[in-house]
């Protein structure tokens, strides 16, 4: 058992002070003393919020990240032109490498301050697009790269089966594709064998409406009932709605809305372009959508539009994707300023009750993020659940002359890695041993990539 002392500590209802918390040797939260007087503990914490959780990854692409800015003058450089360059850097991948990159990435995760992430995992088949002896392989290598490192990961095999609406898949999409229902659930089978194995979450998902026919869908939901997070892509590129609406004669939302109960348990990846129809489709059946501004600004997808989203109350977390970018205080600014830039107004975070922003974007990342997780919290910190926090710098200008009331504001609108001194998860400081290895590993597996990207 291990006791910490926190001078400051974020709870879902705003801070706390001196609180102790103690832990059980798996870093269990098992007590939370508040008001705490006594001297007994091992470590003090001046400032402390919850870990943030990373709600989409494409542990391969970062791999890319910042390798596809140079747009030549005679050709069109966007989303599509990208999806080229990473086909082609996912058939060049084997499994040692692929454990190599999501091991640096999760280290890079928690030290700006991403403690759980739901890795959105389609690179399933070798390089020919046949079957691993072990159909799971792909996916327990970035299990083994979260357990390496520290980070918490709810693994979410996806669904592959088809290149577009009623298409045969793309020979550059080999790697990705099962051939039925039955085949992709054997693989969840074997996921769930996994994630037990290193006490890891489990997710199922469709790569996006395109991608698969629509019975499958049904297939999935009949299966899943409900246990697993669903995760899809959705209306992230104008061409994939106009696409949708050429084959349903509908737009990607309500045709999904219309065809299959879509719930709480559903998480909506970018979901980009909406019309008022669908947003109010989302937000009534409490459905999540999980928005990556740095990627969506990468790619060139557009604005989602969350003033319209904001006014119907509806749910959103945040992801990296892509990992062009891996800091969630830069996730929320580019969000928030995103808006603030469309709509002339610097209210872009708000509710009946308050305007605090920093405090509504936190409760929409954390239990949304945890939600599609597949975990539902009450409060950020609690009794039976890890003791995930990022260690505040309390000794940066900004943050020592904060307000109570502007502290948590002050580190996500002003913040960057710096004010994060520490990461812990599971009550254990990371990044102290192993770094140098992964850089290494992650160095090695580049070099060798480099000769064939």
């Amino acid at each position: 058992m291990k006791k910490f002392f926190f001078k400051k500590i974020l709870q879902k209802n705003g801070w706390n002070f001196n609180t102790c918390i103690s832990i059980n040797k798996e870093g269990i939260i098992s007590e939370i003393e508040e008001n705490y007087n006594g001297s007994e503990y091992d470590e003090i914490i001046s400032i402390a919020i919850p870990g943030i959780p990373n709600a989409h990854s494409h542990a391969f692409q970062y791999a890319m990240a910042g390798a596809t800015e140079n747009h030549l003058v005679s050709s069109n450089s966007d989303f599509w032109s990208w999806r080229k360059n990473m086909y082609h850097l996912a058939l060049n991948i084997n499994p040692d490498d692929f454990q190599n990159i999501a091991t640096m990435l999760y280290s890079e995760m928690l030290a700006n301050g991403y403690t759980h992430v739901a890795e959105f995992h389609y690179l399933h088949h070798d390089k020919d697009g046949q079957q691993y002896s072990d159909i799971s392989e792909m996916g327990e290598r970035v299990l083994l790269a979260a357990q390496e490192v520290g980070i918490d990961i709810t693994l979410v095999p996806v669904f592959y089966n088809q290149g577009n609406f009623n298409t045969k898949h793309h020979k550059e999409q080999r790697r990705f594709i099962h051939k039925n229902s039955e085949n992709y659930l054997q693989l969840i089978e074997s996921s769930q064998a996994k994630c037990t194995k290193y006490n890891s979450k489990l997710g199922i998902g469709v790569h996006s409406i395109r991608a698969v026919k629509d019975f499958m869908i049904t297939d999935l939901n009949n299966f899943n009932q409900n246990k697993y997070p669903f995760h899809l892509h959705i209306s992230e590129q104008l061409k994939e709605v106009n696409d949708c609406i050429n084959h349903y004669n509908q737009r990607p939302v309500e045709w999904l809305y219309n065809n299959f109960k879509i719930d709480e348990n559903h998480h909506l990846v970018h979901a980009t372009h909406l019309n008022k129809t669908e947003v109010d489709l989302i937000s009534k059946n409490n459905s999540n959508v999980i928005l990556c501004p740095t990627t969506e600004g990468n790619l060139a997808d557009g604005f989602f539009d969350f003033r319209e989203y904001e006014n119907k109350s509806g749910n959103w977390c945040i992801g990296s994707d892509s990992h062009i970018g891996l800091s969630p205080f830069e996730e929320i600014k580019l969000l928030d300023y995103g808006q603030r830039l469309q709509t002339n107004s610097r209210k872009t975070f708000y509710n009946n009750q308050t305007g605090n922003a920093g405090h509504l974007a936190m409760n929409s990342i954390f239990f949304n993020g945890m939600k599609a997780m597949g975990i539902n919290r009450d409060d950020f910190f609690e009794k039976k659940h890890p003791l995930n926090f990022l260690d505040i710098n309390e000794n940066l200008p900004l943050i020592f002359n904060a307000s109570t009331e502007n502290l948590l504001n002050t580190i996500f609108y002003t913040g960057d890695i710096r004010y994060i001194k520490n990461t812990y998860s599971k009550g254990v400081k990371r990044g102290v041993n192993g770094t140098e290895k992964y850089v290494r590993d992650y160095n090695i597996t580049m070099c060798k990539l480099r000769e064939k990207i």
